[in-house]
């Protein structure tokens, strides 16, 4: 029984820490996936305070992995784990049931499970922290209190840190679809080998003032035109396939109204494309280094253009700053995906991303160009 509650115990810290630092390498993506349970929800107040919750959960997964593995407080932690697993397990059984989330971003973008693997991964934690949670008197701190105290600052410190710097740079480890060295348009096209989606039609009939439905292989053995009126016909999903190009929605819409996304990622000359997702305050310290870089490229003629879902106010605080750059429309989602730190700036070539900036590095990148 030693063996098993030692090896228990040392499996579920370890698998917190890890699932916290994975995450912690991306809490913006964590806080978008929260949006779309709170959207389906109808919680659309939550949406402010994503980003926090985010931040808060990733620093506790990573807290009560290291309380675990030490032992610390043990009492007060494998109940906290053991009821977090329970609303873990109800997010991913809801995923499951309801089939209206895809993947319940547990390990983050780096490591995609579907719900349905999510949801075994949480039935096995639930029945793992039950376990400890049940043998909590029998476990005792590694070390002296006072160095469990310092060990569990620092890490608690450094989980808060880590966080930080991502946000104002960007994720350590890039495993989204704009990863530098791809190509934007390579990244908009179907995988080759992808499996499309399994449908079959299905007819809808109206039958004595009540709505019967059938599809093209199981026509009613009494089916004619003066006993079946029909409704409608559409195409039912029998079996998702994964025939989705990794980037999707990505626009660039001039302020003419035209697509110039083609145009842009196939110039051969270098593009620079500031993405931001909102402008948020007029005195935010990134514009003052907007405004350097754009005065730079414009002397160095170095194409510089921004893309972003609120043109409107973006123009006028650009015009009050007098930052002199083209603004393009496009698409929240994309944007979101492929800039994690707002503003994020890119440098493309025919395409290809050649380099990132998130706005902590706009300074460095002032000396640069």
């Amino acid at each position: 029984m030693r063996i098993t509650l030692g090896f228990t115990r040392i499996f579920v810290g370890i698998l917190f820490i890890f699932s916290g630092l994975i995450k912690a390498n991306d809490p913006m993506g964590l806080s978008y996936k929260m949006q779309e349970f709170f959207e389906i929800w109808g919680m659309h107040f939550l949406n402010d305070f994503s980003l926090s919750l985010s931040i808060l959960m990733i620093a506790f997964e990573i807290i009560a992995g290291i309380a675990v593995l030490l032992g610390w407080q043990f009492r007060l932690f494998s109940w906290l784990l053991f009821l977090l697993i329970i609303f873990f397990t109800f997010l991913t059984g809801y995923a499951v049931f309801s089939g209206k989330i895809k993947e319940c971003g547990c390990f983050g973008d780096c490591i995609k499970l579907t719900a349905d693997q999510s949801f075994a991964k949480d039935l096995i934690l639930l029945f793992m922290t039950g376990f400890l949670l049940i043998k909590r008197n029998s476990i005792q701190s590694l070390l002296s209190t006072r160095v469990s105290v310092i060990l569990m600052i620092f890490f608690t410190f450094l989980s808060f840190a880590f966080q930080f710097y991502v946000l104002r740079n960007l994720p350590l480890v890039d495993c989204l679809p704009y990863k530098i060295g791809l190509k934007i348009q390579d990244q908009m096209k179907i995988p080759a080998g992808a499996i499309p989606d399994s449908t079959v039609i299905n007819f809808v009939y109206q039958k004595e003032g009540k709505e019967v439905e059938f599809d093209a292989e199981h026509f009613p053995s009494d089916f004619n035109d003066s006993i079946y009126t029909f409704i409608k016909r559409y195409d039912k999903l029998i079996r998702e396939g994964n025939a989705k190009p990794p980037i999707k929605d990505f626009v660039i819409i001039s302020s003419t109204g035209s697509d110039t996304t083609q145009a842009i990622l196939n110039d051969p000359k270098d593009q620079w494309i500031l993405f931001v997702k909102s402008a948020g305050n007029q005195n935010e310290e990134w514009y003052s280094h907007v405004f350097n870089i754009a005065e730079t490229t414009h002397k160095k003629s170095i194409n510089l253009i921004a893309v972003t879902p609120e043109a409107e106010s973006l123009a006028a605080i650009f015009a009050q700053k007098k930052i002199n750059i083209p603004i393009m429309k496009g698409d929240l989602v994309a944007i979101k995906t492929a800039a994690r730190s707002n503003p994020t700036l890119y440098q493309l070539r025919q395409g290809q991303i050649l380099a990132k900036y998130g706005k902590a590095s706009f300074k460095e990148l002032e000396n640069k160009l």
